[in-house]
């Protein structure tokens, strides 16, 4: 089994999975709010950070790109199979002149969620590391079950 991109919402799914699905609703403003309020790209809000999932015999290895962060800025949480990555970060920068106050100031956060699978070492240390702009993890697998051998029955 292989890690799966969880993703909490889908903003156009009513447009598609509806059966009384009429271009005048389409086009209506109250549909596009609702529907573009949900998106990134139109809020203001920061799109998701790219992810890269590696599998081999013994690990799943995740790396996510997150560069402008400090290690102090993520929130890291293994929940109910789920692994919740999530980052904020605020500058504030204040210059005062003579006759003129300039203040700057940013705010960018972003959260992912990952579902694992049952193969996945949850009780154990999950190892993170984040370096040059890059939040590596790695993950242990339960070995499988070993397969026993078919047990015979005779029949009397």
């Amino acid at each position: 089994m292989s890690l799966v991109k969880f993703k909490r919402r889908r903003p156009w799914a009513d447009l598609v999975t509806s059966d009384f699905f009429e271009m005048d609703d389409f086009f209506d403003n109250r549909l596009w709010e609702r529907v573009l309020s949900n998106d990134n790209f139109w809020n203001g809000k920061n799109m998701e950070p790219a992810l890269n999932i590696k599998e081999d015999d013994g690990n799943f290895e995740i790396e996510l790109a997150a560069p402008g962060f400090a290690k102090k800025d993520f929130k890291i949480t293994i929940d109910d199979g789920c692994l919740n990555i999530s980052a904020e970060k605020t500058a504030e920068k204040e210059n005062k002149e003579d006759n003129f106050t300039r203040k700057e100031f940013s705010y960018n956060s972003f959260e992912r969620s990952l579902q694992l699978p049952e193969n996945v070492k949850e009780e154990e240390a999950v190892k993170a590391q984040y370096k040059d702009g890059i939040l590596s993890f790695k993950l242990g697998k339960k070995e499988a079950p070993k397969k026993q051998k078919p047990k015979v029955i005779e029949v009397s």
